[in-house]
């Protein structure tokens, strides 16, 4: 009959350190578990918008780089086309130099062919009038 008593008294205070637990211990200790769960659940989703932010960061700094690419390869040939124009005015003006050089010395040319010419003349009327003179 003890055991049965001895039984009965163990699982009343089985029964009581259960009530006990659920409304002291488990209380706590599920809010607990809870607000880590929350601080896990927190943790990744933070650690997935870090990634997210980094991923979106990675591709705006491609965008950025290949804009800047673009942009350097069109400032690339606008020098090019601005140097191309300059050389070619260079070349425009450099022939139009010549020409007015060229014309210039043929001018030179032509006024010393006439000048050489002229005193040709002279010389040829000077020695003509001083052979007419010295056969008369």
């Amino acid at each position: 009959m003890n055991l049965n008593a001895t039984l009965f008294a163990q699982l009343v205070v089985f029964f009581i350190l259960a009530v006990f637990t659920m409304k002291f211990v488990w209380p706590p200790l599920i809010k607990s578990i809870d607000e880590r769960a929350k601080k896990i659940a927190d943790g990744l989703a933070a650690a997935e918008r870090g990634k997210q932010a980094l991923a979106d960061a990675g591709r705006k700094a491609e965008q950025e780089l290949a804009a800047s690419r673009s942009e350097n390869q069109q400032r690339l040939a606008e020098a090019e086309k601005r140097a191309q124009q300059i050389i070619e005015e260079a070349k425009q003006q450099a022939e139009v130099e010549r020409k007015r050089i060229l014309a210039q010395a043929e001018a030179e040319a032509a006024n010393e062919a006439q000048r050489a010419r002229d005193q040709l003349r002279d010389q040829l009327a000077t020695l003509v009038v001083g052979t007419v003179s010295l056969t008369s």
